[in-house]
């Protein structure tokens, strides 16, 4: 199920070019995603990982697959054929399900993201309210608190490190008193977790890999990008050897997926 969303993803990738945007850095961190894509009794949870760029005024979230290939694209040690099934497997291991680029600063968080064939971009208010719970847990050696909010459709549970007087998190959420350790959504659908963090002082040259990019209204970006899984087609995507049959079967289960589909946002706000 997994490869093939990667495979409808594919086409999106080839269209990282080199950076237009670079972010100053001063602190990494690296969460792990737990995550179930489908939304099934009993759905098995995959994991990916991804990197958290952090200055004093904003911060800059993208998945680490996407970032380790958009160094190599930068840097020139990777190279498209033009061949689509040799570039798939060149490119495979540096895509996401989870393309998103996110800045965060105070006052609007800005995502630019692949959709269908396009590059589209949106902002939306850094508006999160949080309520800070008098419950708390050990990370290491230090004491985190916890603090709730109801966002995008889901009830978010969080735990930050007052120690780490950095406001910011995964994924979009931020605006709390020290840095995320911890952040689920009540179901544990969608499970981060701090793994990495330490001081790294540097200009990421790639933070942004998009070109072409379009703005776009956020409430359309989920649609299209859930619109994706429907609208592959497999006989275009793969070996032309491959029998009608099998295709047929790829493109029913495409119709299934589109129905159990799982996203972070299940609302706009």
């Amino acid at each position: 199920m997994k490869k093939r969303i990667l495979l409808s993803l594919f086409t999106l990738f080839i269209l990282y070019v080199k950076a237009q945007k670079s972010f100053s850095s001063e602190y990494e961190a690296g969460y792990t995603l737990d995550y179930k894509m489908m939304n099934i009794p009993n759905a098995k949870s995959a994991r990916t990982t991804f990197i958290l760029m952090i200055n004093n005024k904003e911060s800059y979230f993208k998945s680490t697959n996407v970032y380790v290939g958009d160094s190599l694209k930068y840097y020139k040690k990777l190279k498209e054929t033009g061949d689509t099934f040799t570039d798939y497997k060149t490119f495979s291991d540096y895509m996401s399900e989870y393309p998103e680029n996110i800045g965060t600063t105070a006052g609007k968080i800005y995502v630019t993201t692949p959709v269908t064939t396009a590059n589209v971009s949106y902002e939306e208010p850094n508006n999160i309210e949080w309520k800070l719970i008098n419950e708390f847990k050990t990370f290491g050696n230090d004491k985190c608190q916890k603090a709730v909010a109801t966002k995008y459709g889901r009830k978010w549970i969080a735990f930050f490190n007052p120690n780490i007087p950095l406001s910011f998190g995964p994924y979009k959420f931020n605006r709390l008193p020290g840095l995320i350790v911890e952040l689920y959504d009540e179901k544990k659908d969608f499970h981060y977790k701090l793994y990495l963090f330490k001081k790294r002082k540097y200009v990421c040259k790639f933070a942004n890999s998009y070109k072409n990019v379009r703005p776009s209204k956020k409430e359309k970006v989920y649609q299209w990008r859930k619109d994706a899984i429907l609208t592959t087609d497999y006989s275009e995507m793969l070996d032309k050897s491959t029998d009608p049959e099998t295709i047929r079967q790829l493109n029913q289960k495409s119709r299934k997926m589109y129905d159990q589909y799982n996203p972070i946002e299940l609302s706009p706000n």
